[in-house]
Parts: structure tokens; sequence; C-alpha cells
């Protein structure tokens, strides 16, 4: 057999793709599902609804390829959790989704008490309702009997790769990978495994929680009843880390920036995952577990901008002087430069590697002379400067410099901006022929353990590549940007202008 089935739940809707050895998209299938709302900030997902999406998904994938895949990978929306019952794979609870924020409370109690330092140093990560501890013990504390369920191993938890997993293979295999566990809370990036201090302050059984394995390999055997065959599953994934994968970054310095709604950036760091998460408050990125070339658990910094192409969004809705995403390129290029104007588009605060969330969206340096295109000139630099912002941050904590970008999403088709990407960061940025990476990464890693490709430098020779050459370094334009950043920054924080207004 000489294909995969790559499953990628997503937050709105699951896809399924068929992927070829050679590369080629063989089938493809995708069904949305409803998010539920019970409350303000609060936002759940029917595990039955996503568990018929993905199963009607790959049912067309494999239906239109015309032939029975090798093996399964799977990749997920990170950090949402699910309760369920051992005995029948049925949750006990609709799932809590990553973009909760029921918990805010209890984390900020958490921060205050124990300091951000003492989680930095476990697990990587910040105390934020984004993650999935405090959901577990939201779960354990509101439903009841959970807790007394749980301890007596008739309830476990898990993230959606480890409960479809669960599914797929009728509950023989419970186990999650790294990428996905580092995500929780409660594991330890340090000694690579569940943190007993962790879990005992979250009040979660250790035996509750899925065995932890490389994200290739031999998983478990999804039954034949829900796709059709009897298949391995073989790989498994966080999705922006298996899109880092799919990328082929497997070496120190290597990364990927996906420019959705926002900019998510990870790059590679090997070693002990450089200085992030070690240094307590004074870190400004996430560590977290990423996967090498074969798929054994290494390190990666990630940077998250909360507004990228959404800047561009606003420029079609809110203010209407365009009307449509396509045609910035044609408009940035109209200009020789932003006519001194910068734009921080920070409308839900400033994410990596600020984290001010009371920074809001700034435009300097408007005249009479300042035309829509200015605007949108500036509106597409931003998202190059903030993931330089990233990029330089990330390599004072770890020590390791930037050698690529390898780039996706829908921003990543704008060839003007891509070119001031890699002008920005003095190297070469690459866009692959098919943006689907995440699924392509989950793809991999399965067909990896199994055969399909022999090899990962086989896997990503199957893949094509239109590469930006850095050229002049644009260091002028970036220093007006961080001025910029700046007054965002003292307008957030209350900051006096010195002298008499009056």
């Amino acid at each position: 057999m000489t294909s995969v089935l790559a499953l990628d739940q997503g937050t709105t809707g699951s896809t399924a793709l068929v992927i070829h050895q050679d590369g080629r998209v063989l089938g493809r299938g995708y069904r949305e599902f409803p998010q539920h709302f019970p409350q303000p900030g609060w936002v759940e997902h029917d595990t039955e609804e996503i568990w018929r999406s993905v199963l009607d998904a790959a049912r067309e994938a494999i239906r239109v390829a015309g032939e029975t895949p090798a093996a399964i990978g799977i990749t997920n929306q990170r950090e949402t959790v699910v309760a369920w019952e051992r005995a029948t794979g049925r949750a006990v609870h609709r799932a809590l989704v990553w973009q909760d924020r029921r918990t805010s409370d209890r984390c900020r109690a958490l921060r205050a008490e124990l300091g951000d330092a003492y989680l930095g140093q476990r697990t990587g990560l910040v105390w934020d309702p984004y993650f999935s501890a405090t959901k577990i013990e939201w779960l354990l504390r509101e439903v009841p009997g959970l807790g007394r369920r749980a301890a007596a191993g008739e309830v476990v938890f898990g993230t959606i790769d480890a409960w479809l997993t669960f599914r797929l293979t009728d509950g023989r295999a419970f186990v999650t990978d790294h990428t996905n566990a580092s995500r929780t809370l409660l594991y330890n990036i340090g000694t690579r495994g569940w943190d007993p201090e962790l879990l005992a302050r979250f009040g979660v059984p250790a035996e509750s929680l899925p065995t932890i394995v490389p994200s290739s390999g031999m998983l478990g055997v999804a039954d034949r009843r829900h796709v059709g065959a009897e298949l391995p599953i073989a790989g498994v994934a966080g999705d922006q880390q298996a899109a880092l994968w799919g990328q082929g970054c497997w070496a120190p310095g290597q990364a990927k920036c996906t420019y959705g709604t926002g900019a998510f950036l990870l790059m590679l760091v090997g070693g002990n995952g450089g200085r992030s998460g070690s240094n307590g408050s004074e870190s400004k990125l996430l560590t977290t577990m990423a996967c090498d070339a074969i798929g054994q658990p290494t390190y990666a910094l990630e940077g998250s901008v909360f507004i990228a192409g959404a800047a561009v969004q606003w420029l079609r809705d809110g203010l209407g002087i365009i009307k449509s995403a396509e045609e910035t390129e044609t408009l940035a290029r109209s200009v020789p430069d932003s006519g001194g104007v910068c734009f921080v588009p920070a409308f839900v605060g400033l994410g990596a590697p600020y984290w001010e969330t009371e920074a809001r969206g700034t435009i300097v340096g408007l005249t009479r002379g300042t035309s829509r295109a200015h605007l949108v000139r500036a509106a597409l630099e931003a998202m190059a400067f903030s993931t330089r912002d990233v990029v330089d941050r990330m390599s004072e904590e770890s020590g390791v410099r930037l050698q690529e970008l390898k780039v996706d999403g829908g921003a990543a088709a704008n060839a003007w901006l891509m070119q001031v990407q890699a002008d920005l960061l003095g190297v070469r940025v690459g866009r692959p022929d098919v943006v689907e990476t995440t699924a392509l990464g989950a793809g991999g890693l399965a067909g990896l353990a199994t055969g399909v490709w022999r090899t990962p430098e086989e896997f990503l020779a199957a893949r094509a590549y239109h590469w930006f050459q850095p050229g002049s370094r644009r260091d002028a334009a970036y220093v007006q940007w961080q001025r910029a950043v700046g007054a965002a920054l003292h307008w957030a924080r209350g900051g006096a202008i010195k002298g008499s207004l009056g």
C-alpha cells in the first residue's frame, strides 16, 4: 500500500486526507461540527459530533481516493480535554475547548500563590486556562461523582488525540504523544513524563491519564467497522507540531510560521529546550515538545502573535477599504513604502514576545498624504515585523540562530509579504506547494512508521517549495515598528505624557 490516511481534528471541523507516497492528495473529506457556548467565555464540543465528523470525513477521503491506505496519522486541536468512560469510550461531559476561559480565576490564584517560575521550570508553560490541567480539575469538581469514578479507574482523561485513538481501537490503546502531553500543565519537560507534584496539586490520578509514547510508531489498530479497514494508527502530533514536522523542520534553527487569524511560530531548538521555560517570569515564550526527524521527542520554542490575517479582515470588513485579501499584494506594491505609517494591530492585546493584554490597535505616522495603499502595506508589514519580534526573542533565549523559515496559512500566498519576511529575517523563506501541512505532518509520521516512506528525507522529497531569498534587511523600517510598539505599550500601561497639555 502506497498511501496514508491523515485525520486532522480541528476546532470547527475535521479534515481527512489520503496522501500518496509521491505527495499527491488522492482523496479529501471535510465535515464541520458546532461549538457550544453555555455561558460567556465557556466553549464546549459534543464529542459524539466530533466522532461523527471524523468518521464521515475519513470514509469520504478513502472513497474518493479509491484505495485502502496503509496507516492512520492523527493531528488535533491541542489542550482541549475529554473525560470518558474507560468501559465504553463515551464522554461523561462535553469536551472543554482550548478557547474556554472558565478557569481564569483559578489560574490567577495559582499564579499569585506559586509564581510563574514554579510552572515554567516544570512545564515550559504559563498559568492560563488555555492549557488542560485546570479544565480537568474543574470537571473533577463540578461533575457529580467524577472524582470517585476517576479514582476507581472508571473514568479517564485525555486530549482529543488520546480519545480518538481510544475510540478507533475500541479501547485497546490508551496513549498520547509527547507533543500533546506537553500542553496539559501536567507534563514535566525535564523528565518527559507526568509530573507527580502537579498531578497531586490538580487532583488527577496518574492512572486516569494515557501512556505517553513517541509521535511515530505503532500506537494501536483501528477496528474495521470505523473506516472500512483494519488500519494501524502509527502517527500522532498536536496540530502546530505536526505542521512543524510536515514542513521538514527537524534540526535546531529550522522553524515554521502559520499565518492565519493570528501567527503561530515554532522553532526547533533541541537540547534542553533553550532558556524559555527555565527562567520563570522573564521568559516571553513557551517551551513545548516537538518531533525530531524520526518522531522522537525533542524541544521547540513557541510564540503566538494574536492578530495577523485578522488585520486584513478588519481593513476589509471594518473599514471597507479593500474588497478582498487578494488585492492587498497589488496595493502594497503600488507604493514604494508605507509613507511613514506603522500599524500595530493589537485588537485583543499583544501576544509574544510582549504579553500585554491591555494593548489595543495603534496606527502612527498618518499624514494628509496617507492613502489606503499605505494602510494596507503597513498591515502586511505588521505580520512580518511581528514574526521577527518572536524570532529575535527565540534566538536570544535559546542561543539557537534561525536557519530558515517554512510558511503556511492564508497570508503565505502573498508573495510580496513573503519576500518582506525573508528580507527582515535575513534567511530564506519556503512556501510549500501543498499548504495543508498539519495533516501532511500527521500522515508523514504514520507513513514513516509503516514503510510508506523509508526515510524522513524521502517524505520531504515529495514536497515542492517556492523559496524567497533574503535581500535588503529593511532594518530602518523595523526600528520604526519597534517605536510604534513602544507607543502601544505606553498607552496600554497608562504612561503619562511629559509636560503640560494645557
